[in-house]
């Protein structure tokens, strides 16, 4: 199951809509949205279920009726992961969830042997069903959390990128980005689909720009999705402007579905030669008019040859260059950053670059470099393509 476009988070399906599930779905349909994940259990027990009627199930076939996607989602504590793995195993499998999302914060920190436990009994229950992890917005901050534990099992990683006490929700989202790109933080990469501020905190609240500028730069870092949260908040009396906001947002190309890629990084790629592009091979059957190798080839050509101008030749105007220390944007910002990798970092180098894996307008690729002033072995970059050109790109790599 793919995941593309705008969704909300609910909490309490009494709180939405008066509790009318019709009503949710309808309002969901006329907002634009693809996909709602509503809480179907916290800890070990069951949630939305009042009075013996379970309201997350029928507001779970209202959307179905309407062709939205219904994702659930469970709050983790850590004290009995069996438990709390077996609740959201039943919940997904009777309530036939096209996906599941797994809320882990501050009761999983330090909790490693847990954490492995509920993911291996949550995936091995639910193998086919699209998983995704939902956590704290920088890792950096929050390294006692089991990141590769969740992510090893994780299909999609959702930060919750609430932006509380400011109005920059573009530059926490880079930040967010460009953390959960580093494996050495997180352990795994996985394709994010980030979450959104839409509730207040004590005297803050988002504003309606906020949530829109939260979601154009989602659409320009290439994510096929972002979700808000929450539904319960956004729609109560006097903040109904943010529910708004997330339904005025047009998300481009929302019926097209894309599949992001799913990528299992190497585990010692100091060692594991790479396998080299081809350039006669296409790389998507899916996308006739775009070849990713011979992109990728013209790139290895420019790297070798030291061409700063054919290398920004292969990106958008406003693309984005994104690494664990910084984010830039635009060709003269990418000229800086090959200009110090090429010149200063690895001079005189030779590039290989690895066959890449992906789907659309996603890649990944491993590359390596010998130059006179080191080796690199482990280089991951990731792209995202818009109309052949790059729009953004991804560099993670350490040089020995």
């Amino acid at each position: 199951m793919t995941i593309n476009g705008k969704g909300f988070f609910i909490w309490n399906v009494a709180n939405c809509e008066g509790g009318n599930p019709e009503a949710i779905a309808s309002r969901a349909q006329q907002s634009g949205l693809t996909h709602v994940l509503i809480k179907v259990a916290d800890n070990r027990y069951p949630h939305n279920i009042v009075n013996g009627r379970d309201l997350a199930r029928e507001t779970v076939n209202a959307l179905r009726n309407r062709r939205i996607q219904a994702w659930g989602w469970q709050y983790v504590y850590g004290d009995d992961p069996a438990g709390e793995a077996r609740i959201a195993v039943e919940r997904t499998r009777a309530l036939r969830l096209d996906g599941f999302v797994v809320d882990a914060e501050h009761q999983y920190k330090r909790k490693y042997s847990a954490a492995r436990q509920y993911m291996a009994a949550l995936r091995n229950g639910l193998p086919n069903t699209p998983i995704a992890l939902s956590s704290y917005r920088y890792p950096s901050y929050h390294r006692e959390l089991p990141w590769a534990a969740f992510l090893e099992k994780c299909d999609y990683n959702m930060p919750q990128v609430y932006w509380e006490m400011a109005h920059n929700p573009d530059k926490q989202l880079k930040r967010t980005v460009a953390e959960f790109s580093d494996t050495r933080l997180v352990g795994f990469r996985r394709p994010i689909i980030p979450t959104g501020a839409a509730y207040g905190h004590g005297a803050w609240k988002p504003t309606a720009e906020d949530l829109q500028l939260f979601f154009k730069t989602s659409v320009e870092l290439g994510q096929s999705a972002a979700n808000a949260y929450s539904w319960d908040w956004a729609s109560s009396p006097g903040n109904t402007y943010l529910f708004d906001a997330v339904a005025d947002f047009k998300w481009p190309g929302s019926g097209n579905v894309v599949t992001p890629p799913v990528t299992t990084p190497t585990p010692d790629p100091d060692v594991e030669p790479l396998d080299p592009i081809d350039v006669n091979d296409p790389g998507d059957a899916n996308d006739p008019e775009f070849n990713v190798n011979s992109l990728l080839g013209s790139m290895l050509t420019a790297l070798n040859s030291t061409d700063i101008e054919g290398l920004i030749a292969l990106y958008h105007a406003n693309a984005g260059h994104v690494n664990f220390k910084r984010i830039v944007i635009g060709h003269n910002s990418l000229r800086e950053w090959y200009n110090q990798l090429l010149f200063q970092d690895l001079p005189n180098a030779t590039f290989n670059i690895g066959k890449p894996t992906g789907n659309g307008r996603s890649w990944t690729f491993r590359w390596t470099a010998n130059s006179t002033a080191g080796q690199v072995r482990n280089g991951e970059d990731t792209i995202g393509i818009r109309d052949g050109l790059i729009q953004y790109h991804y560099t993670s790599f350490m040089k020995n």
